[in-house]
């Protein structure tokens, strides 16, 4: 269906919410008559943030998101009086935080009609789930929130529950390798990036600039033909892994330096002898990187069990090799998928990767 001319201004709000069509329709809709709260269900990189910043444009915009007004601008770029964003300042969202959103969202707005409160990792609110069960279940008329998380785990399906829930899956690599070849990527470094993305856009803008990014994924594929049975090989290239996830972050660390250096300028301006919340930024930065060098593994391992699945489809269509090879293949692919998953657990990185490299050289030997 063809936008109306009242339609355009509404859908330019969500330009910077890429490859999410479904979603920034179901938005686009809620804009007009919204509910008391929101549920924005995906990945770090998915859209979620772009599109909680747009969402509250349209709902702070007195002209129901023209996209050119000052509360359009300031709410997209998150100034706005009436956009709240509640960040964890520790490891998860606390009750300190859910104690702060009480108090929040029983405050009148300043300027426009409502206020937003965006909520970003509730999925790390399972502790403080009763007081936010309590907040989303009796909020003021004229708050709405917009909660962003990466799943909802058992303890927040309640909370959930009382949300309008809007899906952001990964973003299809197609997609990214678009979005980067509109960017003047070419297209094959494109799709590559896209392959290594994970379906997270902020990694794949990061990862386009990054010299060592091919170097890293052919390290990966190269696991299957260099191991041979010996724990000191399965030792050497853990560490050769671990340290090429450390150089994956590089660009974010790259990226934060540049953040606290403009917030510094920004102090010195107004004065300040210090950056006010600097202590916060730069635990959010710390908390980031852990998560990106965690995911830069998770994605790793993703190339790793590819390359065996390769080797078993070759086996299939009749390539020489030993009749045990696919059951081995098959075995492979479920430890690394195995070993994948219990990263969210923080274990011990350099022992959880020698251990799978020593029994995926058991099963070549």
């Amino acid at each position: 269906m063809t936008a109306g001319p009242d339609d355009r201004p509404v859908a330019a709000l969500f330009a910077e919410v890429v490859g999410q069509p479904r979603a920034v329709r179901a938005l686009r809709a809620a804009a007009r008559d919204p509910v008391h709260a929101y549920l924005f269900r995906g990945a770090e990189g998915s859209g979620t943030r772009a599109a909680a910043r747009a969402f509250a444009a349209a709902l702070l915009c007195p002209d129901g998101g023209c996209g050119q007004c000052s509360a359009c601008h300031r709410a997209l770029a998150g100034t706005h009086p009436d956009l709240v964003t509640v960040e964890r300042t520790g490891a998860s969202l606390g009750v300190d935080e859910a104690r702060r959103l009480v108090g929040l969202a029983q405050r009148r707005p300043f300027e426009a009609s409502r206020q937003v409160l965006a909520v970003a990792d509730l999925h790390l609110a399972v502790r403080s789930a009763p007081a936010l069960l309590k907040t989303v279940e009796e909020p003021p008329a004229s708050t709405v929130f917009v909660l962003l998380a990466d799943s909802i785990p058992p303890e927040l399906v309640t909370v959930a529950s009382r949300c309008v829930t809007v899906d952001f899956p990964p973003l299809p690599t197609g997609v990214i390798a678009g979005w980067l070849e509109a960017r003047g990527v070419p297209g094959a470094q494109a799709a590559l990036v896209a392959e290594g993305a994970a379906g997270d856009l902020q990694r794949a803008a990061l990862v386009a600039g990054d010299p060592g990014f091919a170097d890293r994924l052919e390290l990966w594929r190269s696991v299957p033909a260099v191991l041979d049975g010996q724990g000191a090989t399965a030792g050497l290239l853990a560490r050769q892994l671990l340290g090429a996830a450390d150089a994956a972050v590089e660009p974010l660390k790259a990226e934060h330096a540049a953040e606290l250096a403009a917030m510094a300028d920004e102090a010195k301006d107004f004065g300040e002898r210090g950056v006010p919340g600097r202590k916060d930024v730069t635990e959010r930065q710390h908390r980031e990187e852990r998560r990106w060098r965690t995911d830069e593994l998770r994605i790793g391992l993703g190339v790793l069990a590819r390359a065996y699945r390769d080797r078993l489809a070759d086996q299939v269509a009749g390539a020489p090799g030993p009749a045990s090879g696919s059951r081995s293949y098959e075995a492979a692919i479920g430890m690394i998928t195995e070993v994948a998953e219990s990263l969210q657990r923080n274990p011990n990185e350099t022992l959880l990767l020698e251990s799978l490299l020593v029994r995926l050289g058991s099963l070549a030997a």
